[in-house]
């Protein structure tokens, strides 16, 4: 069937370890994501996420900022490297940068990032540790179209879970990381099959506009209990 061509394009930007980009890259060996992956590129050397491209013969390039003066500067080399891959889609899996208008004017309604916290709550760094010595009762995780603030743009879809007492910071990013590798996945999956787009700074699914919050993945506090709820508040 005509839907089931690859027609689409990702391109995946990361500055670490690269988790949630194997999750993607698993999702698509399953058949789960109509696609072809076709580069990761990091701002920092040596980083597992580039072996991880190369192992699934991924085209891996290092853009290392530092080496740039100013961050237009560096934003424009992105872009202009991004371009050359002709994307459907721009992931950003961990990638530690704050994007500028350089970039996402170019591509601003085919960018999504994901970030290990509720949003709006707990934007930047140390989200898990902020969220328990906050008392949080939940945590989780957001996907979300980027824009050229930190953490923010519109929702396309949140999971969480219950703290548990007496929680370190380490083991609740653990388990909100398994949680990450279910929606990200999911999430660039409604793209790729054209059920989700950005119009006009709203999310839009199966051609409904979402509310603010987007949609809501919920999870038992037991990880083995993948079992779930999708909803739309």
């Amino acid at each position: 069937m005509a839907k089931n061509r690859v027609t689409n394009r990702i391109v995946i930007l990361i500055s670490g370890n690269g988790t949630n980009l194997q999750s993607i890259i698993d999702a698509r060996k399953m058949g789960k994501i109509n696609a072809e992956i076709v580069g990761v590129i990091s701002n920092r050397t040596n980083v597992f996420g580039l072996e991880r491209a190369k192992l699934a013969g991924i085209p891996a390039i290092t853009l290392d900022h530092t080496h740039f003066n100013h961050r237009d500067e560096f934003d424009l080399a992105l872009a202009n490297t991004v371009a050359k891959f002709n994307p459907t889609l721009i992931l950003l899996s961990g990638f530690m940068r704050i994007l500028s208008n350089i970039f996402l004017h170019r591509f601003h309604q085919n960018v999504i990032n994901i970030h290990p916290s509720l949003l709006p709550k707990y934007k930047g760094l140390k989200t898990h540790q902020r969220a328990i010595e906050a008392g949080e009762s939940f945590a989780g995780a957001t996907v979300h179209f980027a824009d050229e603030k930190l953490d923010e743009g519109p929702y396309i879809l949140q999971a969480k879970l219950k703290i548990r007492p007496h929680e370190s910071s380490e083991s609740l990013a653990k388990r909100v990381r398994e949680l990450e590798h279910i929606i990200f996945p999911m999430a660039v999956q409604w793209f790729c099959d054209r059920r989700l787009e950005l119009k006009n700074g709203v999310v839009v699914f199966d051609g409904i506009p979402l509310p603010a919050m987007g949609k809501h993945f919920t999870k038992s506090n037991s990880i083995q209990q993948i079992g779930v709820s999708l909803e739309t508040n």
